[in-house]
């Protein structure tokens, strides 16, 4: 049975965790609906290295962490990243790569909660994602479907 003192640690611990992510200055991030142009930051916050590709309508930018994890994040002609992949032995910092739509991942990963399931798909009408994988073997995509490009097919985000 927790202690009061234990139990009044573990409330100032979490306040204090909320606090910092509430009051802190978060760096831009080039992450699904963010800014191409803070892709370098991407690359120093996850500490990898980048291979940037152009296709006629879209940029892919690939990000090769140090866990042998690719990121791919496609940004549209407008300058704007409309969808990441992730492919590799480890699932990259989701929160990094997800940015605003992070908080609506969780809630939707929660309330699915696959009990040893290695599958997840999240449709909302704003973006999707979809992810699978075990130990060693992960990949997975999100993307925002009004903003692909005209042509480009969901095979090709990977």
């Amino acid at each position: 049975m927790p202690t009061p003192l234990k139990t009044g640690l573990k409330r100032s611990a979490a306040c204090a965790a909320l606090l910092y992510v509430a009051l802190v200055p978060h760096a831009a991030r080039a992450a699904l609906g963010g800014p191409e142009s803070a892709i370098g930051n991407d690359v120093s916050v996850l500490k990898g290295s980048l291979k940037s590709t152009a296709r006629s309508d879209y940029r892919v930018h690939e990000i090769q962490l140090s866990s042998g994890t690719v990121l791919r994040e496609f940004a549209g002609l407008d300058g704007t990243v409309f969808a990441v992949a992730w492919k590799g032995p480890t699932i990259p910092n989701l929160r990094q790569a997800l940015g605003q739509y992070y908080d609506a991942f969780v809630t939707a990963a929660q309330s699915r909660h696959a009990g040893g399931r290695t599958h997840l798909e999240i449709r909302q009408s704003d973006w999707v994602m979809q992810s699978s994988g075990h130990m060693r073997a992960f990949q997975g995509r999100a993307y925002l479907p009004q903003a692909l490009p005209a042509g480009l097919t969901l095979d090709e985000i990977h």
